[in-house]
């Protein structure tokens, strides 16, 4: 039996953050970066919460947040007798919030604590998910987290807090977007409700990505880019994901990649290695994969015009390559600052971490230190 459930409430469209206003005599704790601070998004959002309380602001969460974040993070969240954390931010921020929750949880001394989760990147969707990352910088290691007390209860989406996003920001976090839905749309637990909420994620972002990123105050973009993460969100959130992240994890530990970058340059290989097409032309579907029916028909949703399947799944790959080189996402470590030297010698070390992480488990195509090391290929040329 499978099951289907959204345990998020989102809210979205004009006035969604007045949803804050409705949170009355608690104390509440805004987790955020320093950015968020600086600029005075962080005082607006305080601002809503004006029937708490308390309002305190933990505002040093940092890019691939680290264990000792998250002990920092739980000594002021305790020390504020926090009712409600609102995490306001990218997925750095959101996921800092979850682990922290998570801890508090475990350690017995705050049970009953809400999540309001705040995107201001359009890319993670971990406003509706039960994952969170968290790094251990001195092992060079990036721990996926997966449990159901790390599901937000309440996520927003406001397009205005994306709109300044630069679009090196917006490239990285929006190849995100599209990996998530097409490692969800042909992870081996994808069934129907899964595909419907992957699908439309793709549809938007590859039509409005490339919008998002030319003018970032095209406030339609910006509005269609957050949404399509959302529903990516909910759609990995049910099924996972695949090698895809499994390989960026460690790429975004060994050398700080970041994370959507890391996605968008093995994105068009891993999902042709994942066809697995075969070497001779075959019109007949029983010849392919169920990864390669399923990516031949994301082609065809978002209209690429072919004959066959392994033309689809082909045009589609060079459609991503392409709309990467737009959007000015490197293609090889080489482009990506990474040196020869350094990942000839962090090559093993990736590839174990890849085939253990907890993403590759749901990979529609066994993966191997072979395979792995053939992704690997296609970014690693120098």
């Amino acid at each position: 039996m499978n099951t289907f459930r959204l345990p998020t409430t989102v809210c979205f469209d004009q006035n969604a953050l007045d949803k804050l206003c409705e949170y009355k005599n608690v104390n509440a704790v805004i987790f955020t970066d320093p950015f968020m601070v600086k600029s005075g998004v962080a005082q607006r959002i305080a601002e809503k919460l004006d029937g708490c309380n308390s309002v305190s602001i933990f505002g040093d969460v940092k890019p691939d947040p680290p264990i000792e974040l998250v002990v920092q993070g739980l000594d002021f969240l305790l020390k504020a007798n926090a009712d409600i954390v609102v995490a306001l931010g990218g997925g750095s921020s959101i996921d800092a919030a979850k682990a922290v929750l998570l801890m508090a949880k475990r350690s017995g001394k705050k049970q009953d604590i809400k999540l309001v989760a705040i995107p201001t990147t359009s890319g993670t969707g971990s406003e509706v998910t039960m994952f969170s990352v968290i790094t251990d910088r001195e092992a060079g290691v990036k721990y996926p987290l997966v449990h159901e007390d790390l599901q937000p209860d309440v996520a927003i989406l406001d397009p205005e807090l994306v709109r300044t996003a630069p679009a090196s920001i917006t490239a990285d976090t929006g190849f995100d977007v599209i990996t998530h839905a097409l490692e969800a749309y042909i992870s081996t637990a994808a069934n129907d409700f899964s595909d419907a909420l992957a699908e439309k994620a793709l549809e938007l972002a590859f039509e409005f990505l490339p919008l998002a990123c030319k003018d970032g105050n095209n406030i339609e973009a910006r509005d269609k880019m957050h949404k399509a993460s959302c529903l990516a969100g909910m759609s990995f959130n049910i099924v996972s994901l695949g090698v895809n992240h499994g390989i960026a994890h460690a790429l975004g530990a060994k050398f700080h990649i970041p994370h959507g970058r890391a996605n968008a340059m093995l994105l068009p290989h891993v999902m042709r290695h994942n066809a697995d097409l075969p070497a001779g032309f075959s019109a007949s579907p029983d010849a392919y994969t169920t990864a390669a029916k399923k990516l031949a028909k994301i082609a065809g949703r978002i209209g690429i015009k072919t004959t066959n399947i392994k033309h689809s799944v082909n045009a589609l790959c060079d459609h991503i390559l392409a709309l990467e080189h737009t959007c000015g996402i490197p293609a090889t470590l080489a482009e990506a600052k990474v040196s020869k030297e350094d990942y000839l010698s962090q090559k093993s070390a990736i590839i174990k971490s890849a085939l253990n992480d907890a993403c590759t488990a749901t990979n529609p195509r066994k993966m191997t230190s072979e395979g792995v090391e053939e992704i690997l290929s296609h970014i690693a040329k120098y």
